[in-house]
């Protein structure tokens, strides 16, 4: 090797250790960077030619950097419910913008937060794409049809009331009621409670939850017909303009939604419940189905609402569960309903399965969105961008979106985050050896030189 040839040399290592220092340096700066992943700097020898591959004087160095992407961080807890970590293989899939219009990249740095308009996007301004869930909380069948993630796409919900059920005592020595005889919720002109004809024996109100989310008063009435026998009615009492009178089962009162006979065992429990379809047909309950339909003919036109079914349950035939016939003064001891109230939403939350479930104040959730996680053959192979974040590469592989937990990828942990990898103790030995390093090839430059200027002197 020449003395020129020895000086390129100190050259390509200074060089070379100017590269190591930029990796080190960007390391350090990244030791608190949610998800950065360790860069370390690999040196291989360069030889002159093919021919000096046994004069090791000939070698030169060159350097080059690479990053453990898939080296798992530390998980650290955090109070925030959208900062995710992924425990296990896989990447968070982001876009710089909440439409289609950015490419599509993968991170592991998962703290994110709502912008000002919901969408969920972390610290580098990369917004996290999910798959939107349908109303049987069901992924979309192509898995590459993913959107970005707005934790405040719904303002509230509502649900309609289905069931409800009611424990109840009919007093065993009520007497039979007067209007009995002429008891009769048929015909133009009916002797009935709802009519006003006759006076229950006794009636209490149940609220249940209309499809808006209203609340609609029902009332339920007792008559005791005769020994061990029982009418009921269940009348509407909110405005009778709610409903559809052409729909109604007696049309002389259409705030009648449901009537029928109960009829009591010798020990008091329930031994039998008749009521009527939507058509006025009698139905009666068996034991195989107790319950019986509340059918509320809502008019689409003044409610805004359409027909509700509510199925009662007054309690299994032959038990004295729900309705009872005991010598101790009627009341209603409990009810439930089901449905609820419009409650506005009140946060949300995110399991392991990557599942984004929206909290509301009514006590209602809902599965809105599900977080895939892109997994790749050799996720060391991905290039770096900025935003801490990677693209594909032909030796990283084409990304393969499963689901979180399943199919290879990891599980996503909500509340916590993944800490850099950077090993602080490593990186300033690094310095130490890559300064040391560094000042010897420096040396070997001024000792060519020196070398060199002793070599011109002798042609003087």
């Amino acid at each position: 090797m020449s003395l020129y040839g020895a000086m390129m040399t100190g050259v390509a290592g200074l060089s070379a250790y100017s590269n190591s220092l930029s990796v080190t340096s960007a390391n350090i700066a990244n030791v608190n960077t949610v998800g950065y992943k360790n860069a370390t700097s690999n040196f291989n020898t360069l030889l002159a030619s093919a021919s000096s591959t046994n004069n090791s004087g000939s070698a030169t160095v060159v350097s080059s950097s690479g990053q453990a992407v898939s080296e798992q961080g530390l998980l650290q807890p955090s109070s925030s419910t959208t900062d995710l970590a992924i425990s296990g293989n896989g990447f968070f899939v982001v876009s710089s913008a909440t439409d289609d219009s950015a490419a599509r990249a993968y991170t592991r740095a998962g703290n994110f937060s709502p912008d000002d308009t919901g969408f969920l996007k972390n610290s580098a301004g990369m917004y996290l794409l999910g798959w939107q869930l349908d109303a049987n909380g069901n992924v979309p069948s192509d898995r590459n049809n993913m959107t970005a993630i707005n934790a405040s796409s719904l303002t509230g919900k509502a649900e309609a009331s289905t069931t409800a059920s009611a424990q109840i005592n009919l007093q065993k020595t009520t007497a039979v009621n007067a209007g009995a005889a002429t008891y009769s919720v048929t015909g133009a002109t009916p002797s009935s409670v709802a009519s006003g004809a006759i006076k229950a024996d006794f009636q209490r109100t149940i609220n249940v939850y209309d499809s808006q989310g209203g609340q609609q008063p029902l009332q339920l009435s007792f008559v005791k017909t005769g020994a061990n026998t029982w009418q009921y009615e269940v009348t509407y009492q909110g405005k009778a303009s709610d409903l559809n009178a052409a729909s109604a089962l007696v049309g002389a009162t259409p705030s009648l939604v449901q009537y029928g006979t109960v009829t009591f065992n010798s020990d008091g429990s329930l031994a039998g419940i008749t009521s009527h379809d939507t058509t006025g047909a009698l139905v009666t309950a068996t034991t195989a189905n107790p319950t019986f339909n509340i059918n509320i003919p809502w008019s689409p036109a003044t409610s805004g609402l359409q027909p509700q079914n509510i199925s009662m349950n007054f309690g299994a035939l032959g038990s004295a569960t729900n309705l009872t016939q005991f010598d101790n003064a009627s009341n209603m001891a409990s009810s439930k309903v089901n449905g609820a109230l419009f409650g506005s939403l009140t946060g949300v939350t995110i399991d392991k399965d990557g599942v984004i479930t929206a909290q509301f104040s009514n006590g209602l959730s809902q599965k809105v969105y599900k977080i895939p996680l892109a997994t790749f053959a050799n996720p060391n192979g991905m290039t770096q961008i900025s935003g801490n974040a990677f693209t594909t590469s032909v030796t990283s592989g084409s990304p393969t979106i499963n689901e979180a937990n399943l199919g290879g990828a990891g599980k996503i942990e909500s509340k916590n985050l993944e800490q850099s990898t950077v090993d602080l103790a490593t990186q300033f030995t690094d310095l130490i050896t890559t300064q040391r390093a560094y000042s010897a090839a420096s040396k070997i430059v001024t000792t060519a030189s020196t070398m060199l200027d002793n070599l011109l002197q002798m042609g003087r």
